[in-house]
């Protein structure tokens, strides 16, 4: 079979107008960029305020390994799947970031023949969202150093910033730098901190907002520095929050493109969900929703991450009810919880496999703490033994968990019409959502009822740091919000060497910060990092182009 990049440049893409047609979308609502792929007008929700909202569907996964285990091939297998059995579904999914596509994990549109195209304008500079991004953020940045230097009117205290600059690409380099050196007319010369660009408040900002108007608010709200009397100090104090919407105003719009089937999927934002909230905007979903009758959507890594995060955060903001939980687990990921190293993942091992379904068993607790129906989609690879996959389907039967075999890989949307048909059986039933904590609780409250309800923690410690700013929040409301945990997606725990599901750990709670803008309190724990690295050998050392203009070497 061919690999992923060959499939999608050999497709044959329908024109974005007819995409528009099969979706509902007025074409005087498309704004296009070329032939294959549009942004949507905000004004089409007005004309689509009164319809009844179709069905929301989540995608999560158990741990993953660093490759990840095909959760948006999942949930773009899965939209196929619908679609060929005759009922009316989008997909939306977040837009790659620039950071995994050259270095390690990829990019994130699917993969074999369960692909979004045109891939890899997709995975690179798309419709310019991602620069954007960066721009807003490095111009709050800018703004905020101009203050300083001249005059410092707002009497902000320069070690007390707390605005990062960013990037999106992994460059570790830049986690720890000194600005404004040298010269005085260089600025104020105080060490500074890049985030990658997927990490930053105005990410999060973009896929939480309703609309421009709330993003702006938004963006004002957010905390740039502190004052020497230890005030606050936002965007709107330093007068960019005008400017940063400006930026910002092509970006709210989501983007329309096609799976290779031609299923209609919106692409827009791409937060982290190991350190932001992973999922996509609040306006693509609520658009969709209003669109289509069924709506498949993914929230990043596994579910102690993305998934707790849609229910507790995304959810809770737009005021979402997610009618059926996909969980993804594939083969070789339950053989690594169950002990292998990953050289050895695509050898035979049921005791492993077996000692694995832990860490799925774990997720499913999770979910179902949510009140949301579920079923389990194996994602089947190529070297996935017939021992190994009737041992895994027994296993699913002795501990009645609803499981379905994914094949969209090898087979597109064939290959999931049993999944879809299971999920749309599930939708038609009774679904309780409903958040695992009140924003009314403490802040320590809610990261332990994370920690424990689902990690499986037995306690959480804080540093001095963390404890003394959790206690200067209630000053300002700021207790009162939900929680983003930054943690390792690699582990249950905060340490990513631990694997399975592990027993009597401590999550350990290092630092906190404040999003006010996004509207939460970020946790970090372990030793999570918001500018990755780059691998020994990076993706991007194997990408060009031939003499035809042809990519090759991504993915």
């Amino acid at each position: 079979m061919n690999n992923d990049l060959k499939i999608a440049q050999e497709a044959t893409l329908e024109d974005i107008y007819v995409i528009a047609d099969k979706a509902g979308i007025d074409r005087k609502y498309l704004e296009p960029y070329g032939t294959d792929k549009a942004k949507i007008k905000s004004e089409i929700m007005n004309e689509l305020q009164d319809r009844e909202d179709g069905h929301l569907i989540l995608v999560t996964a158990i741990n993953p390994t660093k490759a990840g285990e095909g959760k948006s091939t999942t949930t773009i297998g899965l939209a196929d799947g619908l679609a060929r059995t005759g009922r009316n579904v989008m997909a939306c999914l977040r837009e790659p970031s620039l950071g995994p596509v050259f270095g390690l994990k990829g990019g994130a549109t699917g993969g074999g023949y369960a692909q979004v195209v045109p891939m890899e304008s997709i995975n690179l500079h798309f419709t310019g969202d991602m620069h954007a991004i960066t721009t807003a953020d490095n111009l709050i940045a800018a703004v905020l150093d101009n203050s300083i230097y001249q005059g410092n009117p707002l009497n902000i205290d320069p070690d007390r910033v707390v605005w990062k600059r960013c990037l999106d690409m992994n460059d570790r380099t830049l986690r720890t730098i000194t600005i404004a050196q040298e010269k005085k007319s260089n600025g104020v010369e105080r060490k500074d901190h890049f985030v990658i660009t997927v990490a930053t408040e105005v990410m999060a900002i973009l896929c939480l907002s309703k609309d421009l108007k709330d993003f702006e608010e938004r963006i004002a709200r957010c905390i740039v520095a502190y004052t020497y009397d230890g005030e606050p100090v936002t965007v709107k104090d330093i007068g960019a929050d005008g400017a940063a919407a400006v930026v910002m105003k092509d970006a709210l719009k989501p983007n329309l493109v096609q799976t290779l089937e031609h299923t209609p999927v919106l692409v827009h934002g791409g937060p982290f969900a190991n350190i932001a909230h992973g999922c996509n905007s609040i306006i693509a979903t609520k658009m969709a929703l209003k669109l289509s009758d069924y709506v498949v959507t993914e929230a990043g890594f596994g579910a102690d991450l993305g998934a707790e995060k849609f229910m507790d955060i995304k959810c809770r903001v737009a005021g979402l009810k997610p009618e059926a939980v996909v969980i993804v687990a594939t083969i070789r990921a339950l053989k690594m919880h169950g002990g292998v190293e990953q050289k050895d993942l695509d050898e035979e091992n049921i005791e492993a496999l077996l000692k694995g379904t832990e860490n799925l068993a774990k997720h499913i607790e999770s979910v179902k703490s949510f009140g949301v129906p579920y079923i389990v989609a194996l994602n089947k690879f190529a070297k996935d033994s017939e021992k190994e996959l009737e041992t895994f389907f027994f296993w699913c039967k002795e501990n009645e968990h609803p499981v379905s075999l994914a094949d969209g890989w090898a087979s597109g949307g064939e290959g999931m019409i049993e999944l879809a048909n299971r999920v749309a059986q599930i939708v038609e039933g009774e679904s309780h959502f409903a958040p695992i904590y009140d924003t009314e609780e403490t802040i320590e409250d809610k990261i332990e009822k994370i920690s424990k309800k689902i990690y499986g923690a037995t306690a959480v410690e804080y540093t001095e740091e963390a404890k003394e700013k959790i206690a200067s929040y209630a000053k300002y409301g700021w207790d009162k919000l939900p929680v983003c945990m930054a943690k390792t997606p690699l582990s249950l725990s905060d340490d990513d060497k631990i694997k399975g599901r592990p027993k009597d750990f401590v999550i350990h709670v290092k630092d906190v910060s404040i999003s006010a803008g996004a509207g939460f309190v970020v946790a970090y724990t372990g030793n999570i990092l918001t500018m990755p690295g780059l691998p020994k050998v990076p993706a991007a050392v194997n990408m060009g182009i031939d003499e035809n203009g042809n990519t090759f070497g991504l993915f």
